[in-house]
């Protein structure tokens, strides 16, 4: 049975504002939540991008039950994998045990802030897969040293760390990023729902794992201006991963989206109140192999009424339909 999470948006909205949909979407029946971990937005318009491990801190304060992950944290540049495990271990102590640290090897629009460039995606998988390694060693428990290509440790321990084991999901897209993730982490992340990635990632992976998927709605009760808040909000989607990792900036967002037309973004994300078609864009992730499916509610406007119609219809459809 798949579950259905919520997706705490930080780009859409204000901080204050999230850790309350938090705690409203545990009371409407989610089974999970997930965070995005950005410094910027992707567009102006969304206006947003506060800090996620303050929100997480808090959101775990506010809700009793449902599980929580970063969705996805990038730990190469921004933030030193020594730092990522310190955090990590810290939410999942206060969540007592429902954080999965979700990571991801990230996006220029965020990375860039520290002036160190932006690497070849060969390299940040490098980079990243050290990180994990630095990571999963931190939260395992005892001293950590290590030598790499790309990072150093010196003599470091957690000395707050949950005291089940702190499970690690990664977002991969293709053959080499699951070669090189499936056999290190718990679980798989990504944002298309394909059979074979599923399948190949099984095939790579030494036990049971989640599949965790996520994909965006605009929720509306009128179509038309659920199909312009989506065109405003996450025409940026329609970039795809390889390109949306590149871009440095929301500047260069809206210049490689400007003819993206609303009956674009309409083709591609189910707007306005029609719930079957949610539905069926939802199930398929379940259809291929996906355990877990987060959904971005767009726009921070509706959010409190979408938590309200999910609770009463969405969410029961959901399950219905397996």
């Amino acid at each position: 049975m798949t579950r259905f999470g919520y997706t705490l948006m930080t780009e859409q909205s204000d901080p204050r504002a999230l850790v309350r949909y938090a705690g409203a979407a545990e009371r409407a029946g989610f089974d999970f939540e997930v965070m995005s971990d950005h410094y910027f937005p992707w567009l102006v318009e969304q206006g947003h991008a506060g800090y996620a491990w303050s929100m997480l801190g808090a959101v775990s304060q506010v809700t009793e039950r449902v599980e929580l992950m970063t969705y996805v944290t990038c730990p190469i540049m921004r933030y030193h994998p020594a730092v990522v495990a310190q955090k990590a271990a810290t939410v999942g102590l206060l969540s007592d045990g429902r954080f999965t640290l979700g990571l991801g090897a990230g996006e220029n629009l965020n990375e860039h802030v520290v002036g160190e460039g932006w690497p070849g995606v060969n390299v940040r998988h490098e980079m990243l897969a050290e990180a994990v390694t630095i990571i999963r060693s931190l939260l395992d428990g005892g001293y950590v040293n290590f030598k790499g290509d790309h990072y150093r440790v010196d003599s470091a321990k957690l000395w707050d760390r949950p005291e089940s084991r702190l499970e690690i999901a990664v977002a991969v897209s293709g053959d080499q990023s699951i070669e090189t993730f499936a056999p290190m982490v718990d679980h798989l992340v990504a944002v298309e729902p394909k059979e074979e990635l599923v399948a190949k990632w099984d095939a790579a992976h030494p036990g049971e794992s989640r599949k965790i998927g996520q994909i965006p709605i605009c929720w509306d009760t009128d179509r038309d201006r659920a199909v312009r808040t989506a065109h405003e909000q996450f025409r940026w989607f329609a970039g795809g991963w390889k390109v949306n990792a590149e871009l440095p900036g929301p500047a260069g967002f809206a210049g490689a989206t400007q003819f993206v037309t609303p009956d674009d973004v309409a083709d591609s994300i189910p707007c306005g109140p029609d719930l079957d078609a949610i539905v069926e864009a939802v199930s398929a992730f379940g259809k291929a192999g996906f355990t877990d499916v987060a959904l971005v509610q767009i726009g921070d406007a509706n959010q409190e009424a979408f938590l309200e119609v999910a609770e009463r219809e969405l969410l029961p459809a959901l399950r219905a339909a397996g």
